[in-house]
């Protein structure tokens, strides 16, 4: 088998075979005969002279396109839509006189781009959600662990592991819900004529313009589509495409903060992404588990994010009421993007699936930092006791500023509250210490915060899915 010709890395390595099929030849070109058939049924029905016999041929052979036909006849006129059109009709010799009737090549260039978004949108949200459920689990079953926060990457106050979780968590409902807002503004062109006038159908059917309209709902309805755009050019607005994009940047970015978040994680050795019996992390250092996975969906993720320029640099660039210097870049920008967010949702449902924690590491790392967090907490408790608040805190600070030299210049442990009990001054014994720093007590609302988001925020959107399943109980 030779490989002497460029693939995609996206059909090759990262998207899943049912949303490369969405992206597919076979897609696009039996959308466009069903779309002929629907727009013949359509017009037969508010009363051309079209025949049972002819809408009977046209679906006869809605799927069995002649590509070599078709890739002829398209050498010869230098136009893909006329290309099927002759390929069809040669296969559909009684219906031939009625294919395409009144309707331009954006009748089903437009409308199969937008029936195509929509579906790989539906399929975009399927697995978000099934990310979101993973993360509700994780998110749940450690809401209570006490982990260490960082702001500026640096050591802050606690978290727990289920909140820090939270947040990945709810990044993503945003997302769902852009996308369940752009899918449902999501309208078929109709059919507008060459520059959106509809004047071949208002010659078509006498100047009736009920007839027209109801022409397209009948289409849209075929369609799974409750509106078309009322208004247009030959082109629906690429406004579409741009919004669609943003979308799927906005799942890229939400996608990147996680994957780069437990990289870092990773690093720390407080949760791995899965790592296979027989994965290889390196080529050179045997020893090495690196979070290749998560580097995936940063990668992919960057170019996501950066394809999303591309449809709103074509709409606003648009020549009043067509222009054809879009049709290239759409054919790749849409569905790369669409390819690419395809690819890391796979890798984000398997990371999150199969999560490694390692309570002990999260739990020594917290202890490492704890005293310094719980500084203030150990001079209130002195205060109690009837200390000098100023001269406790001025106590306290000299021994976290030896405490920190020596674990930053030393290489040592934090001794800061062996220094603090060894403080005549301070009159605190190391149990009374040991019993202020329980790392429980610090991680304010955390848990409640978790609970609370999770039932108020994503088990409503299962709630109204019925198509996804998750254990609401756990």
């Amino acid at each position: 088998m030779t490989r002497s010709k460029y693939e995609s890395a996206f059909s090759g390595r990262y998207a899943s075979g049912e949303m490369q099929y969405i992206f597919s030849q076979d897609m696009k070109f039996t959308t466009w005969r069903r779309l002929w058939i629907s727009l013949a049924k359509a017009e037969k029905a508010l009363g051309l002279n079209i025949t049972d016999e002819q809408i009977a041929e046209l679906e006869a052979h809605a799927d069995d396109i002649d590509y070599d036909l078709a890739d002829e006849y398209e050498k010869k006129l230098r136009h893909d839509v006329m290309a099927h059109i002759h390929a069809y009709g040669d296969q559909c010799p009684t219906a031939r006189p009625i294919i395409h009737l009144g309707a331009t090549s954006c009748y089903v260039g437009d409308n199969t781009d937008m029936i195509v978004m929509k579906r790989a949108l539906e399929l975009t949200r399927k697995k978000l959600l099934a990310v979101i459920a993973n993360l509700r689990d994780f998110a749940l079953k450690y809401k209570d662990m006490p982990a260490l926060a960082y702001t500026h990457l640096q050591p802050a106050q606690l978290t727990t592991v289920g909140k820090r979780a939270s947040l990945w968590l709810y990044d993503l409902t945003l997302d769902l819900a852009d996308l369940d807002y752009v899918t449902a503004s999501l309208a078929l062109l109709g059919q507008k004529g060459t520059t959106g006038t509809q004047a071949s159908f208002m010659e078509l059917f006498d100047g009736d313009t009920a007839k027209i309209d109801s022409l397209e709902r009948m289409i849209a309805s075929d369609f799974g589509f409750d509106r078309v755009v009322p208004v247009s050019g030959q082109t629906y607005s690429r406004k579409f495409d741009s919004r669609v994009l943003s979308v799927l940047s906005g799942i890229a970015q939400s996608a990147y903060k996680f994957a780069n978040d437990l990289r870092i994680l990773q690093s720390f050795k407080e949760i791995e992404e899965p790592f296979e019996q027989d994965q290889i992390g390196s080529s050179a250092m045997p020893y090495k588990r690196n979070p290749m996975r998560c580097e995936r969906i940063c990668a992919l993720a960057r170019y996501v994010i950066s394809d999303s320029i591309n449809p709103a640099i074509t709409a606003s660039t648009q020549w009043f009421e067509r222009t054809l210097d879009d049709s290239a870049n759409r054919r790749i920008s849409i569905s790369e993007a669409f390819m690419a967010v395809d690819g890391i949702l796979n890798v984000y449902i398997n990371v999150t699936s199969a999560l490694v924690v390692y309570p002990k590491i999260i739990r020594a790392r917290v202890m490492n930092e704890l005293p310094f967090i719980a500084s203030e907490n150990i001079m209130m408790d002195l205060v109690r006791r009837g200390g000098d608040r100023q001269e406790i805190h001025e106590r306290i600070r000299r021994h976290a500023m030896e405490a920190g030299r020596q674990v930053k210049e030393e290489g040592g442990v934090n001794d800061m509250l062996d220094r603090i009990a060894a403080d005549s001054e301070l009159n605190i014994t190391r149990g009374e210490l040991d019993d202020i720093l329980i790392p429980e007590k610090y991680v304010g609302r955390a848990p409640e915060q978790t609970e609370k988001f999770i039932r108020e925020n994503v088990d409503v959107l299962f709630d109204k899915d019925p198509h996804m399943t998750v254990d609401l109980s756990v």
